[in-house]
């Protein structure tokens, strides 16, 4: 029964150590350079492909500035809370402010852009593993989704798997564009229990 717990433990460290590197902003690129592994290594820890070391562990906790028990599923909430309590900013001057407050499985995320003159340049698109729903509350917010430019208003929902290359940018509305996503590890997505009609987003 032990070993069972521990490879359950192992099992679900991955999407825990995705979602501390995501909460801090962090690509796979960027998170090997700090550390030395390679990104496809982090991927496939990610996604469960392969188990983490304990030293790669150790090197991932101290880079994302978390403890081993919020990695192990064991730390208590209130330190959970405190972290997600603060919005996140980042060098493109966007907030994002985490709304779970547990590592790893579904979370979401309420992200804020800020006003732009004019449109930018299309998106730069990122790919990885896992899949995301993505909802506009307000302004006009530029989704570059493989080879396809949608334009999404408040109240748009947009969701895909993010294997797909996939960018955002403010679209140019005056104003500042603010959106909610959830994110899940691959295999993980919302299920509608009802039958909506169907949307075009624009």
């Amino acid at each position: 029964m032990a070993g069972d717990g521990v490879a359950e433990t192992l099992a679900a460290m991955g999407p825990r150590l995705r979602a501390a590197r995501e909460q801090r902003g962090a690509t796979l690129t960027g998170v090997s350079c700090a550390t030395g592994i390679s990104p496809s290594t982090l991927s496939r820890i990610e996604t469960g492909r392969r188990r983490p070391t304990l030293e790669v562990v150790l090197q991932l906790a101290k880079e994302y500035g978390v403890s081993l028990d919020e990695l192990a599923g064991t730390a208590p909430a209130p330190a959970a809370e405190r972290r997600t309590s603060v919005p996140l900013s980042f060098g493109d001057d966007k907030a994002v402010l985490p709304l779970t407050r547990y590592v790893g499985g579904l979370h979401a995320h309420k992200h804020v852009l800020p006003a732009v003159e004019e449109p930018p340049a299309r998106p730069r698109q990122v790919s990885h593993d896992g899949y995301e729903w993505l909802c506009v509350l307000y302004g006009r917010l530029w989704l570059a989704l493989g080879d396809q430019d949608l334009v999404l208003t408040a109240g748009d929902v947009a969701e895909f798997d993010t294997r797909t290359p996939h960018g955002v940018a403010n679209a140019g509305s005056g104003g500042p564009v603010e959106y909610l996503i959830m994110f899940g590890p691959q295999g993980e997505r919302l299920r509608p229990r009802t039958s909506p009609p169907s949307v075009s987003a624009g």
